[in-house]
């Protein structure tokens, strides 16, 4: 066999190669083309179709948001700083977050 008959398989990857390339460049263009992202409204915006009853009013605007989410904030340092029952029958109980971790704190330290 001579070498001249013998053919260098690299024009052959160079083709390959520049044909992928050519390919994905067209899909991108076709991406880029069609592509029309949603309309979305800021989040600041006033809410719009709220239902009668009231019970999504707080996301109406931002003060109302921020009035919520101190009445919330509220509402959990209470719980974080009370007793309650969470449920009596399995005798589940609400502590103070300083009281649960004195009690875990001398449960796990008396087994050393």
């Amino acid at each position: 066999m001579s070498d001249s008959s013998v053919h260098s398989p690299r024009p052959v990857a160079l083709i390959t190669t520049l044909f992928i390339f050519a390919l994905a460049a067209i899909g991108l263009v076709v991406v880029w083309r069609a592509y029309q992202p949603a309309a979305s409204s800021p989040q600041n915006a006033v809410a719009e179709n709220l239902p009668k009853d009231g019970s999504l009013a707080w996301k109406a605007t931002p003060a109302s948001r921020k009035e919520a989410l101190l009445a919330l904030r509220e509402k959990q340092a209470k719980q974080a700083a009370s007793y309650a029952w969470v449920d009596q029958k399995a005798g589940v109980v609400q502590l103070p977050i300083d009281r649960a971790m004195e009690l875990i704190a001398a449960h796990y330290g008396s087994k050393k």
